[in-house]
């Protein structure tokens, strides 16, 4: 796939990406990326559903927030953007915006998919991503070459320059305050994941060393309707490199639930 620049509109205090016609789904990246990063889930869900992809806050073309901002005010902007319920997709930071949102508002969500999403992280990741964020001075764009280390390993592919891009284009205050946000989290509390009102699927790689699969397996069995999936082979950017085995666990959990 060809990871090109698609057409913004506005949604609430966002840009995003806007394609298809029926129920409402919402994307949501993480980190450093953009709404193209959904570029191949756009094309496939879009065939039965209006797909909103938004630019994070102080990503693409959207908006840095105030200093400082928590997840809620992540979450709080991004729901901004919805004008219907729909469900929520969210990757990686995502994925923690898509759980508060399914919290906080439930109005909004009719279900929601976290995919490569942290819970409860080992005290060598929790130094870790607190050392990258504290390195973050929102002045200059961050080498990515430890960033793709992490996402792809070692080879080279689209996706990999696609993400190389889009890392070094990223507005630097954006960037460094999300990323603080996301190191400062843990994940959904456990009686925040008990009382999720809506269904709720949390999918992630085999390959995955930071939001592994027994992650992912702990929170869903703490969802009253909770599911989980383990992709063999991936790792953090499957929604990229994995499309297909994606694409199939979405469109599933959407004909149930959407």
């Amino acid at each position: 796939m060809i990871w090109t620049i698609r057409q913004r509109s506005k949604a609430g205090p966002l840009a995003a990406v806007s394609q298809g016609k029926g129920p409402l789904v919402l994307l949501v990246h993480g980190v450093g990326l953009r709404a193209e990063a959904w570029g191949a889930q756009i094309d496939v869900l879009a065939q039965t559903h209006r797909v909103l992809a938004v630019d994070m806050p102080g990503h693409g073309e959207s908006p840095v927030l105030d200093d400082d901002p928590q997840l809620r005010a992540f979450t709080d902007a991004v729901a901004a953007a919805l004008t219907s319920p729909a469900v929520v997709i969210g990757h990686s930071f995502g994925a923690m915006i898509g759980l508060d949102m399914a919290t906080r508002y439930p109005e909004h969500v009719t279900g929601v998919v976290a995919l490569n999403a942290i819970y409860r992280r080992e005290a060598a990741a929790k130094t870790a991503v607190q050392t990258r964020a504290d390195s973050l001075d929102g002045l200059t764009v961050a080498d990515p070459t430890a960033t793709l280390a992490r996402w792809f390993g070692e080879e080279t592919s689209p996706e990999w320059e696609a993400c190389r891009e889009w890392l070094s284009a990223v507005n630097p205050t954006g960037y460094r305050d999300a990323y603080r946000a996301f190191a400062r989290e843990d994940g959904p509390m456990d009686q925040t994941l008990r009382d999720l009102q809506c269904p709720a699927l949390f999918i992630t790689g085999a390959r995955e060393p930071n939001s592994t699969p027994e992650m992912s397996r702990k929170m869903a069995g703490l969802v009253p309707d909770g599911r989980a999936e383990v992709l063999e082979g991936a790792a953090h950017m499957m929604p990229m490199t994995h499309s297909a085995q994606v694409n199939a666990d979405l469109t599933a959990f959407l004909k149930r639930h959407s």
